[in-house]
């Protein structure tokens, strides 16, 4: 009785039902770490809107050449991404070109995205591709104003501004020595592409520097998007990180909320939609990179609280512009002394937005109010009321002045025609953030 043949051939199954089953668990695995790395890289927020399919774009972002809605960027093959192969996927997030061999807006950050590995690229296709669900949703039209609506141009803007892959990748995974220092490198210049915001930009709307080797105008501070201003991630002491801890950037990053302060703009959906679900390793290797970056602004003072105006409010002597408005509509949650009952209500007193140049996020979060939403490790939500229809342009102007003047935080006033140009600058509420609320 031969049975000999009969074994090999079962033996022959059961090995090939191992090697299935390992390559099925490997896909898992790169599926997994693709789905990791799109919330490190903030896609959802760019690319999802409350209530609709995930990652089925229409996210509106108001631009100084008009609105773009960002893309589909789910499998379905007609509205979407299904059609693009791994290599036209890695074009357009590296290097910004389209399948069609057009450019991409640079609202799309593809010059950070240039410092991905090719390994990153891998596992993000094949989440987008087999770990995210088709959806049939048209990109809404974009609102670009003539001449700028026509996309040739953007192939010389990509070439002047935009790195070449290789160079991205070996410029910022050679910045440091240090393991921890060289992951935070990495996270913040290339995935999760902070200067976007974060850094100033110049006439070209190019961003002025990309890493931390360009020089101190990296992360020093952003523009104007959707009303609000993005602060500085460098280390000034009164605009900046100067007083905050590592840990202090972690709790921020992981739940939008600190003993200094609390999440606004953007950034609100960036950490619901990414970095609260980042490790704390890695959460600690960014926090570590951004306090090794120098202040840009080296002449900043130091806070110093400044009681004067608490004293003040203590003796009911709201003869200061603005005191009395911030007693009857903002002290209840940030009190008299400006130090709030972090990390729920924010303090006001040393805050950096409160102090910054420009009172563009200050002026706005009074105007149209603010939730910060809850994440997993807080899982509370808190929101502050809109003033719009409390306050008119001048009270609004007098209460931030007073804001800006109170417990040393120094800074210049308000005036009612700054309040009413920036109340008409303003964008619905469901522009750029999803439907999320800010703060």
């Amino acid at each position: 009785m031969k049975i000999f043949p009969f074994l090999a051939f079962a033996g022959g199954i059961f090995a090939l039902s191992h090697q299935t089953a390992f390559a099925n668990d490997d896909k898992t695995a790169l599926i997994e770490e693709g789905r990791y790395l799109a919330a490190a890289s903030d896609c959802a927020a760019c690319h999802s809107i409350k209530n609709k399919p995930e990652y089925s774009g229409g996210v509106s972002f108001t631009l100084p050449i008009g609105i773009i809605h960002s893309t589909n960027i789910t499998p379905d093959v007609e509205h979407g991404i299904g059609k693009y192969t791994e290599a036209e996927f890695g074009r357009a997030l590296r290097e910004g070109i389209r399948q069609d061999g057009s450019t991409l807006y640079p609202a799309m950050p593809y010059p950070s995205y240039a410092r991905l590995t090719d390994h990153d690229v891998h596992a993000l296709y094949a989440y987008f591709h087999e770990g995210v669900s088709a959806a049939a949703i048209p990109t809404p039209e974009n609102g670009i104003r003539w001449p700028f609506s026509m996309r040739w141009p953007l192939m010389f803007w990509r070439w002047a501004f935009s790195p070449a892959p290789a160079k991205a990748q070996e410029k910022t995974l050679h910045e440091f020595a240090d393991a921890q220092m060289a992951r935070g490198a990495y996270l913040v210049e290339g995935p999760a592409h902070c200067g976007a915001c974060h850094s100033p930009r110049g006439l070209t709307m190019q961003e002025k520097a990309l890493t931390a080797s360009d020089g101190t105008s990296y992360l020093a501070g952003g523009a104007m998007i959707d009303g609000w201003i993005p602060t500085s991630l460098r280390q000034e002491n009164r605009t900046g990180l100067g007083r905050w801890s590592e840990q202090d950037i972690v709790d921020f990053l992981k739940t939008g909320r600190n003993m200094q302060g609390e999440s606004f703009g953007a950034m609100t959906s960036a950490i619901v939609h990414g970095t609260q679900h980042l490790t704390e390793s890695d959460l600690h290797a960014m926090a570590k990179y951004l306090r090794a970056l120098q202040p840009f602004d080296q002449t900043q003072p130091n806070w110093v609280y400044d009681p004067t105006a608490t004293n003040a409010l203590h003796k009911a002597d709201v003869s200061a512009r603005g005191a009395k408005l911030y007693v009857d509509n903002c002290a209840a949650c940030h009190r008299t002394d400006g130090k709030g009952y972090p990390p729920v209500f924010p303090p006001l007193a040393g805050n950096p937005v409160v102090m910054g140049k420009d009172p563009a996020s200050l002026v706005h979060v009074v105007q149209a109010g603010a939730t910060l939403p809850k994440t997993e490790a807080a899982p509370s939500a808190f929101t502050m009321p809109d003033f719009m229809h409390r306050m008119n342009d001048q009270q609004v102007a007098d209460v931030v002045t007073f804001i800006r003047h109170a417990w040393g935080n120094n800074a210049s006033a308000v005036s009612a025609e700054d309040v009413a140009k920036l109340r008409k600058a303003m964008p619905p509420r469901n522009m750029a953030d999803g439907d999320i609320s800010l703060n």
